[in-house]
């Protein structure tokens, strides 16, 4: 609750990577050349999904509206970064700061249940292949997905109303480089306990819940994969998880690692580069991934490219 005496802020200085403009000037280009790959990579995964008949299946609605989720995520944080990284005033105001904690807690969590969506996808395809169509069917996918934004809406909704409870009096540097819940609760003046049990509720429930469907997913897949007799049936099935796997190892790692292990000041630049794993990179790789060792993606890019 906001302090009789506290004088609210109106804005936050952000704290960025460094001081040092050399450095600087390096991490721009490189956190530019990042973002322009992350935008042609998402918008072409999505174009070309909606533009090949042969990708109109369950895996790849899936993955297109990840890559979605990943274009708007690191659109929240990365042209900010960017401008920051070329000024000298780092800072946002506290309605921008709002929205950035609403926007980026609502992505991640459905990121989160949109890759645990994806794995019961290949659970069923692997383990269940003559039931596949009939579990798997259009209206069970859209209702995957929407699930998805209803626990991403309710995260940042309770994120919000957390930020919401706080008062900033002493003290406006964000010791990060865009505004997220758990550097805010570290930096308010007033009583944090609704706010770090918000945040670890949070974390656990949707976190804990999400990468639980994907952990009893590969329970069942991979000893189904191994008692497959052909080594090139193997090599099939393993090819279409290894890539999920990747994706879920760097987003569920890099968060649980910041969110889930205690603050402590000889972890913060840890904490940064994690966020910048998932905020930054992870958005970038994942169509990467899916693409590059994906032959039905790849064949789907020569089509279209023999149509234009």
């Amino acid at each position: 609750m906001a302090q009789s005496n506290c004088t609210q802020v109106t804005e936050f200085s952000l704290a960025g990577f460094t001081e040092d403009p050399v450095i600087q000037g390096n991490l721009f280009l490189l956190f530019l050349l990042t973002y322009l790959v992350t935008i042609v990579g998402n918008l072409g995964i999505i174009i070309l999904i909606r533009a090949s008949p042969h990708l109109h299946s369950p895996m790849y609605y899936f993955l297109a509206n990840l890559a979605f989720v990943d274009l708007w995520l690191s659109t929240i944080v990365t042209p900010k970064m960017l401008v920051d990284l070329m000024s000298e005033k780092k800072s946002i105001a506290y309605a921008g700061c709002v929205a950035q904690v609403f926007l980026f807690d609502f992505l991640g969590i459905i990121e989160y249940f949109l890759l645990a969506a994806m794995a019961y996808d290949r659970y069923v395809a692997i383990c269940h292949p003559l039931l596949y169509p009939l579990v798997m069917s259009p209206k069970c996918c859209f209702q995957l997905v929407s699930g998805s934004c209803l626990m991403g809406l309710t995260n940042g909704v309770g994120q919000t109303i957390s930020m919401s409870t706080l008062s900033f009096c002493s003290s406006s540097a964000i010791d990060l480089f865009f505004c997220d819940i758990s550097p805010l609760i570290s930096l308010s003046t007033s009583n944090t306990t609704l706010s770090r049990i918000i945040l670890t509720t949070a974390a656990s429930l949707f976190g804990v819940s999400s990468s639980l469907v994907v952990l009893l997913s590969y329970m069942a897949i991979i000893p189904t994969i191994l008692s497959i007799n052909s080594a090139k049936g193997k090599r099939k099935a393993f090819s279409t998880c290894t890539s999920h796997l990747t994706t879920v190892s760097i987003s569920y790692g890099a968060s649980f690692f910041t969110y889930l292990n205690p603050i402590s000041d000889s972890r913060r630049g840890a904490d940064k580069w994690a966020v910048v794993l998932y905020t930054v990179v992870t958005p970038m790789l994942n169509p990467l991934i899916y693409s590059l060792r994906n032959k039905e993606v790849k064949e789907a890019l020569r089509r279209l490219l023999k149509i234009k």
